[in-house]
């Protein structure tokens, strides 16, 4: 099954496309993933990200097509892939049409105060990515991750004022997608507030366990 998650930020499509990767054993693609890893390891691609991003610019359609047909080339995609941040456009979202088209698309709809409670609340790992939250989901001692013993922090982009400027964003240049896909008849809306294991039933209930 190739896999498409929609939603806002704060949505949880990272954490529900990590628990429907392990569950059905398909890769979980992450632009943002995609965008650390070129640049680790120095690849042409990876060197043009880096310079754009050093300069606070986004990073180009071409540039983005370009990283995830090269990710979705690799065999461990061959049987499907879920895609979490990608695309974000129509433009985009034409492309991978073309070149591995999605199959299904999950827009989880959450309201826009729950969305604020989420990512206020977040805490990340530095070392190892691991996602936390100081009142639903905290790490067993304050401030260190469970995983790795890493330092957690908050993202520069989750403070109040960013979240509302990236909302914005996500209103003007990817809600559109919902009504694309919509057309294409690929498209399910699922409730996404409640835990993560709620929310992962109903998504089972139209992707199968």
């Amino acid at each position: 099954m190739k896999m498409v998650f929609l939603g806002p930020p704060g949505a949880g499509k990272g954490t529900l496309a990590a628990m429907a990767s392990s569950k059905k054993g398909l890769p979980h693609i992450s632009t943002g993933d995609l965008f650390r890893a070129a640049i680790k390891n120095e690849t042409e691609l990876g060197k043009k990200v880096k310079s754009i991003l050093a300069e606070g610019r986004l990073v180009p359609d071409d540039l983005t097509i370009a990283l995830v047909k090269e990710r979705l080339s690799r065999d461990d995609a061959a049987k499907g892939w879920i895609l979490d941040g990608f695309p974000r456009t129509i433009g985009q979202a034409a492309a991978l049409q073309a070149i591995d088209a999605a199959e299904l698309v999950v827009n989880f709809d959450v309201p826009d105060e729950m969305i604020l409670f989420r990512l206020t609340g977040r805490r990340v790992c530095k070392d190892c990515g691991k996602i936390y939250h100081v009142a639903t989901m905290p790490p067993l001692r304050e401030g260190i991750c469970d995983v790795c013993g890493g330092p957690l922090y908050t993202r520069p982009d989750d403070s109040k004022e960013s979240i509302k400027t990236r909302l914005a964003a996500y209103r003007e240049q990817t809600e559109p997608l919902i009504d694309w896909y919509g057309k294409l008849g690929i498209l399910v809306t699922i409730d996404g507030s409640g835990s993560p294991a709620a929310v992962y039933e109903r998504f089972a209930e139209v992707a199968g366990a």
